[in-house]
């Protein structure tokens, strides 16, 4: 007789133990969110490009919005493929390619190989909230992408060099020719409205989710186990960004589905971060930070909230890192 602890016929156990039913396609229900967000983007882009009406600054705004959350897709789905079908898991590379106008494989090496542990092999992270050093905040902010960008971009090129890595090159290539060749193919057809109302989305998202590392890792302890990232814990902001605002329990427990880190961080992380690393509102933080102050914050010791709390277990960064090579295609 099987146990009465075993997942029922049709349902299989998630990362918190809990159980849900197997869903067609997509491998957790909760992807049907990301699958929504760009197709709604896609669909945006569409509408400014054959509909004349539709090219307006309320259209052109909603389409840079949720080509940042394009963005946020990529980040999630090159962690872990949205399809039970690794071929489909990399036609929608090309997908997101396209509506970030980068080759979405960018981020196994840049952001779950080095940026999740903050370090390449001795050397500083590519994206390091340290890139940047102007007096004036908002400057990092606005400059950030310029310096992040070719940082990451180099040192993919260097990565996807190695011997060995010819299937991530082979996929590399083919979500670049579709992220430039379907946008050039764009320009043909009709290069001013392809330039304001396709490439200017395009490149909001991208340069976006780079803002996002010095966002959410400047005036932390990147050397610490918990107080290394700053988490944006509201509610809607949450459900629209799929749980990315958990920015800390995400880095240390990366093969922890996106659906489940609200609970994992309050059960892991809220009892070890200092209080002024969860921030309500993502909004209220940038203005607070970049706009109603000139100088950068000062450095404060947040990890030593951590110290006074029974340690977690966690393997050490270089194990969490050849993992994480290990099962990136």
């Amino acid at each position: 007789m099987p146990s009465t602890n075993s997942a029922r016929e049709g349902e299989r156990p998630t990362t918190a133990g809990k159980t849900h039913r197997e869903t067609w396609l997509v491998k957790h229900p909760a992807e049907w969110r990301q699958v929504g967000i760009v197709g709604v983007y896609l669909g945006l882009l569409a509408a400014m490009f054959v509909e004349e009406r539709c090219r307006n600054v309320l259209f052109l705004g909603a389409a840079c919005y949720f080509s940042f959350l394009n963005t946020v897709v990529i980040h999630n789905h090159l962690h872990q493929g949205i399809f039970h079908s690794r071929r489909l898991n990399m036609l929608w590379r090309c997908v997101l390619s396209f509506g970030a106008l980068y080759p979405a494989s960018a981020n196994i090496p840049s952001h779950n190989l080095v940026h999740h542990h903050f370090d390449d092999d001795g050397q500083p992270d590519w994206a390091a909230p340290e890139h940047v050093s102007f007096r004036w905040h908002l400057l990092n902010l606005l400059h950030f992408p310029n310096v992040a960008g070719p940082n990451t971009f180099d040192g993919v090129k260097r990565w996807g060099s190695l011997f060995g890595r010819g299937e991530f090159r082979r996929q590399y290539q083919m979500e670049s020719v579709v992220a430039f060749g379907l946008t050039g193919a764009l320009m043909l057809v009709d290069v001013w409205t392809t330039l304001f109302f396709i490439v200017i989305p395009q490149l909001w998202g991208a340069r976006g989710i780079l803002r996002i590392n010095l966002i959410q890792h400047d005036g932390c302890d990147t050397t610490s186990e918990w107080n290394h990232s700053r988490n944006f814990v509201g509610r809607a902001f949450n459900w629209i960004m799929c749980n990315n605002g958990y920015h800390t329990i995400h880095h240390n427990r990366a093969g922890m589905h996106w659906s489940t880190l609200a609970e994992a961080h309050r059960r892991e992380v809220v009892p070890r971060i200092d209080g002024s690393l969860d921030e309500r509102s993502m909004v209220l933080y940038l203005l607070k930070t970049f706009l109603l102050r000139w100088n950068r914050p000062e450095k404060r010791d947040v990890a030593a909230s951590e110290q006074a709390v029974v340690r977690a277990e966690l393997a050490p960064r270089a194990v969490r890192r050849a993992e994480a090579e290990a099962v990136s295609a």
